[in-house]
This record gives C-alpha cells, structure tokens and sequence, in this order.
C-alpha cells in the first residue's frame, strides 16, 4: 500500500507512490484570453460561484438548454476523438492537453477542468493505476499503457462532459479484460436510465455486472448532474445503496462514469491533492457520457459521432456491439446507421 512512510534527510515525510506511475513536470498553467470565449465563474479565481440546489433536486432542463447542452456535448465528443488519435507510445499527457486546449478554444469553448478548484490543465489524462484526476505532464507513453482522457467543454454557458480508454500500442489480455468489463457494466447501467427510474438502481447494475468477474468499483467518486453548473444534483453513485435518491425525469442530465479497478477500489491521493490511484497500484478504467433523459428512454450527448472509432471492446461487447448512443429510437436509429457503416 501507498501513503506517506518514512522520512527524508530533512525530517520531511517520503511520500510511498502504490504502482510505477510518477508525477512529471509540468508546463505553466495556460489563461484564455481569447475574445468571444464564455468563461465559467471559476476560470481566474478557482473558485464555482454557483449555489448548491436543495437536497433531491435536480434540475429539468429547457428545450433552449437541451440544445446548449447538446452543441457543448458534441464539442467535447470531438475533443475527446481528436485526444483519443493522439494517444501513442512516446507521446506525453502534456502534448495531448496542449493539443485539447487548442481544438476547445477553436469550437468556441473553454477546456472546464482549467482552474476548477485550482486545476492547473485543460484536461485529466490517467494512465494505469491512475483512477481520475490525472495531471497532464512530460511522461511519455509506454507500449501496453492504458489511459483515460477526459473532456468537458464550456460552450455559450454549458458543460459538456465525456471520457473514454486509450490504448497506447497493445495492452495485455488482462487490461482487455478490465477494459471489455468497465465497457460493459457502463453500458448496462446506461440502458437502464428512463423517466421512472430510481438514480440508486445505476449503481446496483454496475456492481452486479463486475464483481462476479472479480474487479471492484470505486466509491470515493461519484458521476454528477450537469449543466451551466459542472457538477451539481444528482449524485450517480457507481455501487449498491438503499438511499432514495429520487427518481429520473424527462430534462434530467447528468453523467454515469463508473472506475472499475482490477484489485483494490480504495484510493491513494498523491501529494497534488488531485491525482488519485488505486491503493495497490492495480489498474483502473473508466467511461463517462452527459446523458439527457428524454421521454422515451436516454440519449448520450457526448455520443459518438461517424468519424469516432470503434474500439474493441464496442465490437466484441456481449451487452452491445456497435456505437452505443442511447436508448431513444432516435439514438437507436443513429447508432445503428453508423455501426453498420463503419462495419461494411
């Protein structure tokens, strides 16, 4: 296990890293200054201005608001597309976070993560053994490395947020694994979302999906309500609980973004006060979607588009092969339009 153990030659505690991922050095942190970009309230001071909501509420987004959302949900879809392309042996998350600021600030947007509570960089890039939060720096990617890039954009007053596995070269058939079963389990607990719905039932789907094949599901951190806020009502808890939570509505959006780990779910925070790894140094996956509750069923709008890849682990899914964008016959028609496309 990790932590702090130990003392150096000047009384300072040693800080004990759990697997063989290090911090790197940093750029500066970048402002935006670029005239047009709406900026969060956050974006020179650190610090969300909003109100937290009463206890149980959740907002019921407007038609006008949907269509912000979608825009900024289809910016970071493509953000994350481009990040995803970039990821290569050799590379670093540095180079992956410049070339995010870039293609944000070209769609008119604000990379979120930048400043949010002090963040220094426009994206979180977490390799291996890293849960979330990652910070972009000069380690270059190795062969068989697993990576989680995750994008929200700021466009015109909305987040949209999303993130999804890289692989950099081939990974072992046991990163496979933990990757096919995070797919999976996100996909299931996604399926299930519809007006009527009880939140706590997502984490209930999740857990009996992986803990049969022998992997765990991070409780520290929970998926969120999104919106002009980054994160708000309701919590999405990725795990069984009793708590009622309320049920979903049309209007509702909010993301589902389990972190599935091969060995402990426990984290490590590092020194940063923002990465955090797993205790044991085993990997860990994640996928993350905004997703609108609409009166059919649920749509993805960071959803894949007909120029995103289709990884492994969407073709051989045994939950759903192909693009999954929802469950609304609109999403439906659409994935189906383009899984068969880029399968022909």
């Amino acid at each position: 296990t990790g932590g702090f153990g130990g003392f150096g030659g000047f009384g300072m505690p040693v800080f004990e890293y759990a697997g063989d991922i290090r911090p790197g050095s940093q750029t500066p942190q970048r402002i935006v200054t670029e005239p047009g970009i709406v900026l969060p309230d956050y974006a020179k001071d650190g610090r969300p201005k909003a109100k937290e909501l009463p206890w149980g509420k959740v907002e019921v987004k407007t038609a006008e608001e949907i269509e912000k959302m979608r825009a900024a949900g289809r910016a970071a879809r493509e953000v994350l597309d481009i990040a995803g392309r970039a990821v290569q042996v050799g590379v670093t998350t540095d180079e992956i976070d410049a070339l995010v600021h870039e293609e944000t600030l070209k769609r008119g947007g604000y990379p979120s993560p930048l400043n949010y509570r002090g963040f220094p960089k426009s994206c979180c890039t977490s390799v291996n053994e890293v849960i979330c939060h990652g910070i972009p720096d000069d380690r270059r990617l190795k062969e068989g490395d697993i990576i989680n890039v995750d994008i929200t954009c700021f466009l015109d007053g909305y987040h949209g947020d999303c993130s999804e596995m890289f692989v950099a070269g081939e990974c072992d058939d046991d990163a496979k694994d933990l990757l096919q079963t995070t797919y999976d389990c996100w996909v299931k607990s996604m399926n299930i979302v519809k007006p009527g719905v009880d939140y706590k039932e997502i984490g209930g789907i999740i857990e009996d999906h992986i803990v049969p094949r022998g992997f765990s599901t991070v409780r520290r951190f929970c998926g969120h309500g999104i919106g002009s806020v980054f994160h708000t009502n309701p919590n999405i808890y990725h795990y069984k609980i009793t708590e009622n939570l309320g049920k979903m509505a049309p209007g509702h959006i909010f993301t589902i973004e389990p972190m599935i780990c091969e060995g402990s779910a426990e984290p490590l925070m590092w020194p940063d006060d923002w990465t955090a790894t797993t205790i044991d140094g085993e990997r860990s996956a994640q996928f993350e979607h905004t997703l609108l509750v609409t009166s059919d069923g649920v749509e993805a709008l960071t959803g894949k588009i007909e120029t995103s890849p289709l990884q492994f682990w969407e073709k051989e899914s045994e939950v759903h092969k192909g693009y999954w964008l929802g469950t609304s016959a609109n999403a439906v028609a659409r994935a189906t339009e383009m899984t068969e496309k880029a399968l022909s």
